[in-house]
């Protein structure tokens, strides 16, 4: 019997910030037995469908683990869309939230996307609709609007710009340098650091993500104090304070590229723990800690693991492969307007031979792998 929980995350309000609350569904875990007899169901419904599965580091190791061994992929949400779209398959399964599964719609029209569940959402999504957005923009004409990634089809088609956490400071860097004041949301973390880089005129706005916004400055330094030597990797949806402390910035794919090419045998990780997984295969031998979420003034809503992330199962993706259910459908005319700021970042990257990092890729340059050069 699964069990609902209570979630509060960051709710924008103008300039401000408020509370909102919304929920997350807790999935039965299966017994051991059940877990054999879910995969391979999976395996076989993934060949009837002609299905190929998509999925995230943050989700669950064993979803993970079947993309890989089935011929899907796992990686950062841009990188499944485009995957997605770049397959033969006509049916695409994302584990992960609802926008990805959104963003592999918008560049796969023409195939069927489907979910483990529909509900899986992103405490930035929720906290950035698109009505009081778009007042938000219609208040700031000057601006030219930069949203993040993790955004509701919606919004992405109110933008000018899409951008990852790979490629944002690169793009705002040049929009900079070309005399543009940037509206940026939802993410005020990961904008307050790419302002700070750029130096570029920014509107933020206030939104966080409920795993990133829990970690603590103060609760990390006396971790690093506990293994010295050890290297820090931070997502840059982090406090100003996680930051600061970091001997790597950088998107998921980032990180799990410096763990690998570092030259260091403990890592101490501050974004979701889902990644841990992909990490500990990608570099044996070394020792990944999770970056501190409890301690002095924490609040543990999160614990460094995404709540929605947690709604993907074997049972529910079995159950959506079986019966065709959790379709994400996006608005056409929807999805055309939003397609164009993906496709700008898109030709931007191609343009400056600048790859947005996909799964796999090894950087070829450790100075990549700098509090300051990372983004």
């Amino acid at each position: 019997m699964e069990a609902i929980r209570s979630v509060e995350y960051d709710r924008p309000i103008g300039l401000t910030c408020g509370v909102g609350e919304a929920w997350a569904r807790v999935p039965q875990a299966p017994s051991p037995e059940e877990r054999r007899a879910l995969k391979e169901r999976i395996r076989a419904l993934l060949q009837r469908e002609k299905a190929v599965l998509v999925a995230h580091y943050y989700v669950d190791a064993e979803l993970q683990e079947l993309a890989d061994e089935t011929g899907g992929c796992v990686a950062d949400s841009l990188e499944m869309a485009r995957f997605g779209r770049d397959h033969a398959a006509r049916t695409l399964v994302v584990a992960g939230v609802r926008f990805m599964g959104e963003t592999a719609k918008i560049l796969s029209p023409d195939k069927r996307v489907l979910m483990p569940d529909l509900d899986a959402t992103c405490s930035l999504d929720l906290g950035c609709p698109v009505d009081e957005f778009s007042a938000f923009c219609d208040a700031h004409p000057d601006r030219t609007v930069v949203v993040y990634a993790n955004t509701s089809a919606a919004v992405k088609a109110r933008a000018d710009w899409m951008v990852t956490s790979s490629i944002g400071l690169e793009i705002v860097a040049d929009l900079h340098a070309r005399g543009e004041k940037i509206l940026w949301a939802p993410d005020r973390h990961l904008g307050g650091y790419i302002q700070k880089k750029t130096g570029a005129d920014m509107l933020l706005w206030q939104g966080s993500c409920l795993v990133h916004d829990e970690f603590k400055g103060i609760e990390l330094d006396l971790l690093r104090n506990e293994y010295p030597g050890a290297k820090i990797l931070v997502h840059p949806e982090s406090p100003e304070g996680v930051v600061a402390l970091a001997d790597v910035v950088g998107s998921t794919t980032q990180l799990i590229d410096a763990a690998v090419k570092l030259d260091a045998k403990r890592f101490i990780v501050a974004t979701d723990l889902g990644i841990l997984h992909k990490m500990r295969l990608a570099a044996p031998g070394k020792t990944f800690i999770e970056a501190p979420t409890a301690g002095n003034s924490a609040t543990c809503k999160s614990c460094a693991h995404c709540p929605w992330m947690a709604m993907n199962g074997l049972a529910n993706l079995a159950d959506a492969l079986e019966r065709g259910h959790n379709e994400i459908h996006v608005d056409p005319a929807i999805g055309l307007r939003a397609r164009v700021p993906i496709d700008r970042m898109l030709d931007f990257a191609a343009r400056h031979k600048k790859r947005v990092r996909t799964s796999g890729d090894l950087a070829k340059d450790a100075t990549l792998f700098t509090n300051v050069g990372a983004a």
